[in-house]
């Protein structure tokens, strides 16, 4: 793994966290029935966890010479709020994936910053998950 790389992939998660912001408000105003209710205020908690990791996210692949996208992937909507829970949940999964293979990444570059920055990403990623499992009742 170079500099190069790791900017590259950087960038590609920065676009899942803006759309990961993006999906959780829009889910959360969204979302109905008084079973979600509680869930609906922790959908936006982690909007804003979200945008915290963009900021990170940014920060890092600054100090490494690169810059940071503005590019939003792709998000999810659906009608049924058991669905959007579902959308959300696979959006953390897939992040734990990445983001546990990105501290591999950085220990390999020895960029220890690098490394504590997205472990605790990682860690807050876990916690959206459990939240979102919760919730579906997992």
């Amino acid at each position: 793994m170079n500099k190069k790389d790791m900017i590259k992939f950087l960038n590609e998660d920065l676009t899942k966290e803006y759309a990961a912001a993006v999906q959780y408000i829009q889910h959360a105003a969204a979302i109905t029935g008084p079973q979600f209710q509680a869930i609906q205020k922790e959908l936006i908690i982690h909007s804003g966890e979200e945008m915290g990791h963009a900021l990170s996210l940014s920060e890092q692949i600054v100090s490494l010479g690169g810059v940071p996208t503005i590019e939003v992937n792709q998000r999810y909507v659906a009608k049924d709020s058991k669905k959007m829970l579902q959308q959300d949940l696979a959006g953390e999964e897939d992040a734990i994936l990445r983001y546990r293979a990105r501290v591999g990444q950085a220990e390999e570059m020895k960029e220890h910053g690098l490394k504590r920055a997205l472990e605790d990403i990682l860690i807050m990623e876990e916690e959206h998950k459990r939240d979102l499992e919760m919730a579906l009742g997992k």
